[in-house]
């Protein structure tokens, strides 16, 4: 092999063998983790929609005039009926969490669509606002990772 490389053995480091092993069979099946993940992600979107805020913590764009009147003055944003809110869902595996909603117009929302006059108002996504949902998520990920 051409380069540069280090070989190490570990050889009588019987602690640092069994911590590493003990590493790597915690992080072989993430879907506990993962599933914790997205628990938290569940609330810390409930969160975001009670205070109406992006991930990035900006407002949500107001209503339009003509949606509060339609709305007959409910001037709670994308909480009609709250399936928007209450049907955000995840999916954990082994190394992969997938977070969001499968109702059609929650992109509409998320990206927001110019040719209809709806706004963007985007709801999914990790906070770097108010408060850090990487932090947590590190959090959660450490714990179970953690060797004992």
């Amino acid at each position: 092999m051409a380069g540069a490389f280090i070989q190490v053995k570990l050889k009588g480091h019987t602690e640092l063998v069994t911590t590493l092993n003990q590493l790597i069979k915690n992080g072989a099946d993430l879907t506990p983790a993962l599933s914790q993940i997205g628990e938290y992600l569940l609330e810390s979107h409930h969160a975001r929609f009670q205070l109406e805020v992006a991930p990035d913590g900006t407002p949500w764009e107001p209503l339009a005039p003509e949606t509060l009147k339609r709305k007959k003055g409910e001037d709670r944003i994308l909480q009609d009926k709250g399936y928007l809110r209450d049907l955000l869902s995840y999916e954990a595996s082994i190394n992969q969490l997938l977070f969001g909603s499968n109702l059609e117009y929650a992109a509409t929302h998320q990206f927001g669509r110019e040719e209809d006059g709806i706004v963007q108002r985007e709801f999914l996504g990790l906070t770097s606002g108010p408060w850090n949902d990487g932090d947590e998520i590190l959090a959660i990920l450490q714990d179970h990772l953690q060797v004992s």
